[in-house]
């Protein structure tokens, strides 16, 4: 659809489950998750097409659970979770589904794969001890390095922020969740938030100055934006109802995200301004609608 809900579009019409649409850095192609019930297993692969349906391209052909896919910076490779035989590990792919890899080789769940801003290397979260630790590897899967090393739960989504030099992630070391920053080579680690409520998906904006992130501080679980440094910290949304994958506009104006509005229902895709204005429903549907993607186009 256009940024302002008008023009919806449906690019696939099949009877699996299609989610988690995550644009090219081109904005020319459409990479998602495809999952269907098989005749002895359920399959889950990754599929792509162009930003019109056509083209429609299967890359991945189990037998494993395919999905978690973060593109490259370029565009040239996928990073993806494959799940095979209950076991977890982080594989990379060329954009066509040829040349897929297994880069973490390890016995231990890995998993939320996500390339640096410059490509050469991996974040991921893995279960090596008895927790969930941030790990980061070179992107041919070489030197795979614990960056947290904490006997709490932490883990990343969408973690780096845009220079490359800063990961933003979750963590319960306190007590409770918290959002933390740190160096890319784990050093220099601040808590940013250090409430007593819970605060988790920090999303770094576009600029790289300030974070959104989820809270349930006020009672109710909201979205807020702070500064980079955990200052100012400001409440777009005042509201009951789940709110989930925060995701900024290219131009840093505007987040959107999926929300249950009605508290008691499927989610509707809304956007908001980063001062808490214009709060507005763009599919307003009876359906479940989640998981927004900008294009950068």
């Amino acid at each position: 659809m256009n940024d302002d809900g008008s023009g919806i579009t449906q690019l696939t019409d099949n009877s699996a489950y299609n989610t988690s649409p995550y644009w090219s850095p081109d904005g020319t192609k459409i990479l998602f998750v495809f999952s269907k019930e098989g005749s002895n297993d359920r399959i889950v692969d990754l599929y792509l097409m162009n930003d019109d349906g056509s083209a429609l391209t299967r890359l991945t052909n189990g037998p494993a659970y395919n999905l978690l896919p973060n593109w490259s910076p370029d565009g040239t490779k996928i990073a993806f979770q494959s799940i095979l035989a209950g076991n977890q590990e982080i594989h990379v792919m060329k954009a066509d589904g040829s040349g897929e890899s297994n880069l973490s080789l390890n016995p231990a769940v890995d998993t939320l794969p996500f390339w640096s801003p410059d490509g050469t290397e991996i974040l991921f979260t893995s279960r090596r001890g008895l927790n969930d630790e941030i790990y980061v590897m070179s992107a041919d899967g070489s030197q795979q390095t614990n960056l947290t090393n904490n006997p709490a739960t932490e883990n990343a989504f969408d973690p780096w922020s845009p220079d490359g030099k800063k990961i933003a992630f979750t963590s319960d070391r306190e007590g409770n969740n918290d959002i933390f920053v740190m160096d890319a080579d784990g050093s220099g680690m601040i808590n940013l938030t250090d409430n007593p409520h819970s605060d988790w998906f920090p999303k770094w904006s576009p600029d790289g100055r300030q974070i959104a992130f989820l809270s349930d501080r006020d009672g109710s679980v909201d979205i807020y934006v702070m500064n980079a440094d955990g200052n100012r910290v400001i409440r777009l949304t005042n509201s009951p109802g789940d709110k989930t994958y925060l995701e900024w506009s290219p131009d840093g104006t505007r987040i959107a995200f999926a929300y249950d509005w009605e508290g008691n229902g499927p989610h509707d895709i809304f956007v908001v301004n980063v001062d808490g204005s214009g709060l507005t429903n763009l599919t307003n549907s009876p359906g479940d609608d989640s998981a927004p993607d900008w294009s950068l186009r």
